[in-house]
This record gives structure tokens, C-alpha cells and sequence, in this order.
């Protein structure tokens, strides 16, 4: 951990509007960015949900609804020949991580501005790290032509978000700012901003899907997603991250059920080795045993317990450990093997973490 008397504070720009109905602002936002002439981005389940709300911006001038997960390279060249045959100078995401990756990746070959609007608690769009996959590798990198210009977070927007979606998706959030707390390069304004997110999304998470139309825990969740996300912006990853990636894009595993799933144990996994993180997470958990809250708020939220659930096969247990210790991200314990594989192995069965010193 480093000292929290002598630390470096760099925030990313961010231009944010926050509030039910905000989505009526969608004309002023494109023009703040210098738009004229916009191309909307959504996945092909949530086309009719983008072209509907979006419908009274007159700048859209298109539609492209091919966004999947991982960002595929080769979907992001399809996307590429609509931005350039209807000479879009701007582009606006519908939807969640996956739409939010198109457009950054669209960014990163264009520099055309951005307008996030989210529908899910991913918190990618307070980021400037961009995932992509390409012959079945995930590879990651940040750069600020990435990082949207304006974010437009429309509570009502997430009114209908599935509650299961709802819960994978906060832990996913949930997880940016754990990684967060013990980051190589956090600082006390970043482990103040991971802690109040984690304590918003984990207290609301539960009541979403109790009452997926819960207007005040869709708020609370909402905002907690974007505190959750410009920490990851802010900060660098660790261990969670990179076993996400290495799952996902060897397995093309679900991107939110996944850090679900992988969170208490690697949480678990590291928790030893920074103490002051520690004691942070269980103060916004409210436990002393933040691995085993972790793991059981996935329950409560009704997400897969396993790997296995998801369509992994028992035999890419070896491959997920192979890839993790092959150019590690940093991180504050050791990346040792066998320990990572029983990690990973756990994860693929459903098994609650090794909570001991958690």
C-alpha cells in the first residue's frame, strides 16, 4: 500500500448529467461535444430500447446495432464502415459495457467525441481503458482518446433493467472500486470515492431485486456505479481484472457474471496483503469478513455461483491459471500458480472463497 502522506492525484476530465429525465438533453449533449451529425450505438437486444429513447435527437443521423461483448476487432471494422459511409462527427453509446467498448474503440481509430448513456451499473463510461479481443485474446489498454466526453446517467433508464442484470452488473461496478482500495497507484481521494461506491450499490443491489422498480436504490445504485467507474478510471488494476480478462476473452464468457463470480475470491486471494484495504472494505460492507459478503451479496442479487454455470469447461481451469501468471498485472501478494489455479477452480465450482485473513 503506498503512504497516504506522500500519493500523486490525477482525475480524468468528466463532464456528467445525473438525474431522471436527463436522457431530454440528448440534443444539448451531442451539440456540447460539437456533434452535428451522430451515430447511435447499441446492441442488437437493445436496438428498439436505443432508437425509441433516443428518437428526439434530430443530430442521429444512424443507427449501428452490432455491439457484443469482448469489443470484437472485427465488429469494430463493421462499425467503421457506417461511422464513415454516413460522415458521423460524433458518437452516442445506448446500453453497457459492451456498446460503451464500441464506441471507445471507435474513438480510439476516429477521435470522434463521445456521449455515454448507460442502462447498466458497468461504469466503463468513466473510464479511459478500452478491452478488445481479437482471435480469441483480450488485450487492454488506456488512453485518453478513449474516456467519453459526456456521460448522460438517466435513472430511469435503469428502471428496467432485469434485476438479475442489475445484480451482476453492480458487483461488476463493485468491483472496480475494490480493486480500487489497494490499487499500486490509489490514493486517499480514490479509496474515499471506492468506499462510498461500494457502500451504495451494496446496500441497494439487494433491495433492486427485492423491487426491480425501487426508484431510490436505482438511484443510489446508479451513482454508486459512477463512483465505482472513475475509480477504476482513475487507478490501475490487479489480480480480479486480470483473471476477468483471461476468462472472458479465452471462454467468451458473460463480462458482469464473470467479475461476479471471481470477485470474493479475489478479493480473498490478496485481502493478507493489504490491510489497509481491508478494513476499509469492511467498514463499507459493514463486516468483518468481506470475502464471505462479497460472495453471499451474489446470492442475494441471484447471480451464478460458478463458472461452470456459465459454460466453462473444467479443462480451461489449467489454461485461466497458464494465461494469469503470464505477464501479471501488479499486484500486492505474489501470483503464485497452484494457489491461483485453486482460486480459479473454486470460482468454476461455485465454492465460497478461502476466507481465512480476509
Amino acid at each position: 500500500m503506498p503512504d497516504m502522506r506522500a500519493f500523486t492525484y490525477r482525475g480524468n476530465p468528466a463532464h456528467v448529467i445525473f438525474g431522471q429525465g436527463s436522457l431530454s438533453r440528448l440534443g444539448e449533449a451531442i451539440a456540447m461535444v460539437g456533434g452535428t451529425r451522430a451515430l447511435l450505438l447499441s446492441t442488437p437486444q437493445q436496438a428498439r430500447q436505443a432508437a425509441k429513447a433516443c428518437a428526439g435527437a434530430s443530430a442521429i443521423v444512424a443507427h449501428y446495432d452490432g455491439a457484443t461483448m469482448h469489443t470484437p476487432t472485427d465488429v469494430t471494422a463493421l462499425a467503421l464502415e457506417v461511422v464513415q459511409a454516413n460522415g458521423a462527427d460524433c458518437l452516442v453509446a445506448f446500453g453497457g459495457g459492451s456498446t460503451i467498448g464500441l464506441a471507445k474503440a471507435l474513438a480510439l481509430r476516429t477521435d470522434l467525441p463521445q456521449v455515454a448513456i448507460p442502462t447498466t451499473y458497468a461504469g466503463s463510461e468513466m473510464t479511459p481503458v478500452l478491452g478488445q479481443t481479437e482471435n480469441g485474446v483480450k488485450t487492454t489498454l488506456s488512453s485518453s482518446k478513449v474516456l467519453p466526453e459526456l456521460v448522460l446517467y438517466d435513472v430511469d433508464l435503469t428502471l428496467g433493467l432485469p434485476a438479475a442484470m442489475s445484480g451482476t452488473s453492480g458487483i461488476n461496478a463493485i468491483a472496480h472500486a475494490v480493486e480500487g482500495l489497494y490499487a499500486r497507484d490509489t490514493n486517499p481521494i480514490m479509496q474515499m470515492m471506492a468506499g462510498a461506491g461500494i457502500k451504495a450499490l451494496a446496500g441497494a443491489l439487494p433491495k433492486i431485486a427485492a423491487n426491480p422498480g425501487d426508484g431510490e436504490a436505482r438511484s443510489d445504485a446508479l451513482y454508486g456505479a459512477w463512483l465505482c467507474g472513475a475509480v477504476l478510471g482513475a487507478v490501475g488494476m490487479a489480480l480480479h481484472h486480470k483473471l476477468c480478462h483471461a476468462l472472458g476473452g479465452s471462454f467468451n464468457l458473460p463480462h458482469a457474471e464473470t467479475h461476479a463470480i471471481v470477485l470474493p475470491h479475489a478479493w480473498a486471494y490478496n485481502a493478507p496483503a493489504v490491510p489497509q484495504a481491508a478494513a476499509a472494505l469492511k467498514t463499507a460492507l459493514g463486516t468483518e469478513d468481506p470475502a464471505r459478503a462479497l460472495f453471499e451479496l451474489g446470492r442475494a442479487v441471484g447471480a451464478p455461483s460458478g463458472l461452470k454455470a456459465l459454460g466453462m469447461p473444467e479443462a480451461g481451469i489449467d489454461k485461466a491459471a497458464d494465461i494469469a501468471v503470464a505477464n501479471p498485472y501488479w499486484n500486492p501478494r505474489a501470483i503464485e500458480r497452484g494457489a491461483i489455479r485453486e482460486l480459479i477452480a473454486r470460482a468454476w465450482s461455485g465454492l465460497p472463497p478461502e476466507t481465512a485473513g480476509a
